[in-house]
Parts: C-alpha cells; structure tokens; sequence
C-alpha cells in the first residue's frame, strides 16, 4: 500500500514564538485543498524517507490553505530540526491528505480544551471551530513562559480572548495552573480534551480520574507515545493470516507486524512507527488484538495498528 502523497507550497515561515515557526502551505497553483475537521493532522515529508505528522491548526473553514506550527525538539531525531534548517517560502514539499483521530463530540454540553506547550495546535482548531458554532466551551493553554507561547497575541486579539486562560510556569504558584480547580465536578455531556507531552497529559488524566471523569469523556492526543521500560515484556510469536490470499505468516516477538509483512512483500504504508499517527490502521477479521498505540482502545477490537501493536491470541486474521 503507498502512502498517497499531495504536493504544496511553502506560502509563509514566521517564528511564532520562540523555537516555534509557523508554516503556511497551499497548492501550487492555488486550488482548494481537501476538508479537514478540527484535531486533524497531516503527514508531512521531510525529506524523502523522513516523515512526520503535525496537526492542522488553522481554522477548518480554511480551504486555501493548511498551517502547521512546528516545535525544535531538543531531542530532534531530525523532524522538526530538518523542517526549521532546510524549509523555505517557496518550496514544494509533499504532504498527506487530513486524517482525525482526535475529534469533537458533535454532541456535547460544554467543552474543555487543556493545552500544554506545542500541544496547542489541534486545540486551538478546535476552539476556533466551537467559538464560529458558538458553541460553550473554555480553553486553557499552559507552557514555560510567555516568549514560548505560540499565538498568544492571535489569541489574545481573537474573540475567543475571553475564553483562554494562559498559565506560565515562571509565574507565581497561585497563577499557574491547577487542574482540581478545572476538573472538580465532571458533568454529564462535559467533554474534555487534552494535548501536550506525555507528562502533561497523564497528569491531567491523574486528576480527571481523581474527580470522577467517565472514560468516555476524556480525550487526548500524543505526539509521541509515552516511555515504558517493561512495553516489550513478555511478547511473543504470533501468526498473521492475510484474508484474500490466505497466506499465514508468523511475526517473531522481537519484530512489527509491518516490518515482518515488509519482508514477505505485503507493504503497508507507516509513517510514526509509534502508534501516534493512524496512518497504517488495519481492519481485523479474526482474532483480539493487543493495543500498543496511542489512537485505539480496547473496544477498537476490529481495528489494529501494525506498526507497534501485537496479539492476545496466536492468530490474527487481517483484511488485507
């Protein structure tokens, strides 16, 4: 399965705060790009065999153009480092079309929206989006400091101004952000969604489920998946039958499902390898998988990542 892949062109590159650009990108030759919904995000090539994922954060009635806002992490594996050094106005590069695993209830009483640094971008979609339907929500944005609040003055000349709490971790204790304060009394229809690193999100997640938030109305994004020293304890060899040829083939446990697949000519396209983007989920016929990914939860028993995820049972029968 190839990845389908969409050319752009790098329309602006504005430093949005510190170690933080914004990035407009547009068609070449100006048509309107496909829909998207709030939470969404795209892949993004940067350079060939090197692709990322980063979440749209303009507003989704935007169809001239998609904007991205790109972090330097310190610990860069070359992402965001190659997107900072090597992207200019200008130039084509390719990207996917918008997929959504991190989307509004349509139905919902209220909506909280918890941001955390660079967690921002889907969030602030979002806010966006609810304050055009005007629709109830309250969006609360935490980071370091002010220079590394991306869209603070956007935000703050918006009409969602009134709306957005800014909290800094260089304030005094009393103004920095306390998630009991938030979080105190779930209501039904109160949908919460949070994005940021890992550590911030567990920790809002610690709190909702201190106070009695249903799973049900929690919501979260990673960008990347959580550190867990004890992951690959205990796997072992499974089988994997594709449905329309009947092939069987045995995944060893110290090696992905799509990696062993790759070996044997049955390609799926990947794209994080970390069970964060969506892009190679998989319909399951047979068998219950063993979620490793950041995007399913176990009553996703029909769906399956095979880039990091693996088997309770010894068969899997996948719609391939």
């Amino acid at each position: 399965m190839v990845r389908p892949w969409m050319n752009v062109r790098i329309a602006s590159k504005q430093l949005a705060a510190d170690d933080i650009y914004l990035f407009g990108l547009e068609t070449p030759d100006g048509d309107e790009l496909p829909t998207f919904s709030a939470g969404s995000h795209i892949d993004v090539e940067v350079k060939p065999g090197l692709v990322r994922q980063y979440s749209l954060c303009n507003h989704p009635e935007e169809r001239d153009r998609y904007e991205i806002a790109v972090l330097l992490d310190p610990d860069t594996r070359g992402g965001s480092a190659g997107i900072h050094e090597s992207w200019a106005e200008g130039d084509t590069v390719r990207i996917s079309e918008p997929r959504n695993h991190f989307a509004l209830v349509g139905d919902a009483k209220k909506s909280i929206l918890l941001a955390g640094g660079i967690g921002v971008t889907p969030i602030l979609c979002m806010a966006e989006r609810l304050a055009h339907a005007d629709e109830p929500f309250e969006m609360h944005y935490c980071t370091r400091n002010q220079a590394r609040t991306a869209f603070y003055d956007r935000i703050r000349n918006s009409p969602l101004s009134d709306r957005v709490n800014f909290y800094f971790d260089d304030a005094p204790e009393a103004e920095r952000f306390d998630p009991s304060r938030v979080l105190a009394s779930p209501e039904e229809g109160v949908h919460l969604y949070v994005c940021g690193p890992a550590g911030f999100i567990d920790w809002i997640y610690a709190a909702a489920e201190e106070h009695g938030w249903p799973a049900a109305q929690l919501h979260r994004e990673y960008f990347a998946p959580p550190d867990d020293p004890d992951a690959d304890a205990g796997d072992f060899a499974f089988d994997v039958k594709i449905a329309s040829t009947g092939q069987t083939i045995t995944i060893p446990a110290d090696k992905s499902v799509a990696a062993t697949l790759e070996e044997h000519g049955i390609e799926i396209a990947v794209s994080c390898e970390q069970g964060v983007c969506g892009t190679c989920i998989t319909h399951i016929l047979e068998g219950e998988p063993d979620h490793r990914d950041m995007i399913l939860s176990d009553a996703d028993t029909d769906q399956f990542t095979p880039c990091c995820s693996r088997a309770r049972t010894r068969l899997l029968v996948l719609d391939l």
